[in-house]
């Protein structure tokens, strides 16, 4: 299994997922598809699926185009999402392959939208596990709770996403991670992973180069949002339970200006 980013927009990625063995590809919220085509060209790829995290238009927005560019291409978008140019709904735990090798579960992780969904996806043995987060989860980071609650965003967040094992590689749907990281020193400041996280992504950043993937290791170690649990960050927050805090920080976060 082999990743690309496809940088969109100002500030979006796309994500091409490949199997090596049957060059076979899928990409992930291809808002720009003449990019994803000609990235899918270069790779000598066959592209035969697309993955929509969710409906917002800078996401699902190039499905339709896609499929009048790639005749009888799948489209998988939330079963509750009413996603643009859908064949394929899908719901918590749905599992389809691309390829011979490329696994993908579908979770499951409203909030952000109330149909939102993450893709995790699996390839051989020894191959690090990738899950694609759209607007749920970004580095140090998470989507404003446009159509759900904090308590669901702790589920999305906390139990879906931080159960997968912590080597699984995070591709997240926005290059959002030094404001990110800014915001998550001012709940955090002692904090010396954030510290030096900030350092290394502002570095990325001047280089012109993208901070993605991170991993749910790194997620659980600087991402406030992902820390909930600890009693420690509650305390800084002012409250002793996971998801008020998580409440707070989102509100926090709404009102910061960085």
């Amino acid at each position: 299994m082999k990743i690309f980013h496809i940088p969109c927009l100002e500030d979006n990625y796309a994500h091409l997922i490949i199997d090596e063995t049957t060059k076979e590809a899928a990409v992930v919220d291809p808002v720009e598809p003449e990019k994803i085509i000609e990235a899918a060209k270069q790779h000598g790829v066959n592209l035969t699926t697309v993955l929509t995290t969710h409906h917002h238009w800078d996401h699902a927005g190039g499905n339709e185009k896609i499929k009048e560019m790639v005749p009888g291409i799948k489209v998988y978008g939330g079963s509750l999402d009413n996603v643009k140019g859908c064949t394929h709904q899908v719901e918590n735990g749905d599992k389809f392959s691309i390829g011979a090798h490329v696994n993908v579960l579908s979770l499951h992780t409203p909030c952000h939208t109330k149909g939102h969904i993450s893709y995790y996806v699996t390839g051989k043995e020894g191959e690090d596990p990738a899950v694609f987060t759209g607007d749920t989860l970004f580095v140090t980071g998470c989507g404003k709770f446009f159509e759900g609650s904090a308590e669901q965003m702790y589920q999305s967040l906390c139990v879906t996403l931080g159960s997968l094992p912590q080597p699984t590689q995070v591709y997240c749907g926005h290059e959002y991670t030094v404001k990110n990281l800014l915001f998550a020193l001012t709940v955090e400041p002692s904090n010396v992973k954030l510290q030096q996280k900030l350092a290394w992504a502002q570095n990325q950043q001047q280089a012109g180069l993208p901070t993605i993937p991170s991993t749910i290791e790194d997620e659980l170690e600087t991402n406030p949002f992902m820390r909930v649990d600890l009693p420690e960050l509650q305390k800084l927050v002012g409250f002793n339970d996971p998801i008020e805090a998580l409440r707070e920080i989102r509100k926090r976060k709404d009102n910061w200006r960085g």
